[in-house]
């Protein structure tokens, strides 16, 4: 099967330019990919149904109906709302540091909010950042800059405006989950309470010296999960294992 459409959603408040390198590597291997960048505002009262439908309905105008989708942190939970709601239309979902059922450390959750007030000095906010996002030993300032406090705003009031159960337990034909083992945002139990209760179709990678930053951190590691995992769907290769 000739790879096809790859949709990618980034971080709360974060640019689809955080996808720099798994793009690079994804279209390497032949796919077209779609980092989608956020709105830098919605309407009141959206919830994240509504932002999937903006987002399907966008892609239709490019063409595109049928896509694998990958999404990271808050994108993860907009990829599981996709694909509820177009069941039809995901060929694979692919969470990255996948959260919202085990909750994040204390300090971590308090850290990350940090990260969007644009009144801390540099330094203060990068401390939380390195606290939220990053494992110890990796340095948070290739996130120095890219924080959208307007767009992360909305994005969390659609995500409290939609229930849990409508996203948690979405399922496609084929689901890897990749987790990092010192993620404090989103704990790695997440990913294996998800995977245990989907073991038909998902599948989990855990990554060592990785937190909620696992794409900029272990970049190659999660770059060729993510690449072998897509084609292992589309008939090419096998799977990844656990790394």
């Amino acid at each position: 099967m000739v790879p096809g459409d790859v949709v990618l959603l980034p971080s709360l408040g974060r640019p689809a330019a955080d996808f720099s390198d798994l793009v690079h590597r994804l279209e390497s291997h032949g796919y077209t990919t779609h980092p989608m960048e956020p709105p830098p505002t919605v309407p009141p009262g959206v919830n994240l149904h509504d932002v999937a439908d903006d987002l399907v309905a966008l892609l239709g105008d490019e063409g595109v109906t049928t896509f694998h989708i990958i999404g990271h942190a808050f994108g993860n939970r907009l990829a599981r709302v996709v694909t509820s709601d177009f069941p039809d239309q995901v060929a694979s979902l692919t969470l990255l540091a996948a959260g919202g059922y085990v909750p994040g450390r204390a300090d971590a959750m308090e850290s990350l909010v940090a990260c969007f007030d644009t009144s801390l000095p540099q330094a203060e906010r990068l401390r939380h950042v390195g606290r939220a996002f990053f494992s110890p030993g990796h340095d948070p300032s290739v996130w120095a800059t890219g924080w959208m406090p307007a767009v992360a705003a909305w994005q969390a009031e659609a995500l409290a405006a939609t229930s849990e159960e409508d996203w948690w337990d979405a399922v496609a034909p084929r689901v890897l989950v990749i987790q990092g083992i010192e993620d404090a945002v989103a704990p790695p139990e997440n990913g294996r309470r998800y995977v245990s209760d989907h073991k038909d179709v998902a599948q989990l990678v855990e990554i060592r010296n990785a937190g909620h930053a696992l794409i900029v951190e272990q970049p190659e590691l999660v770059g060729e999960s993510v690449v072998s995992f897509l084609l292992a769907v589309d008939g090419a290769t096998a799977p990844p294992s656990s790394v």
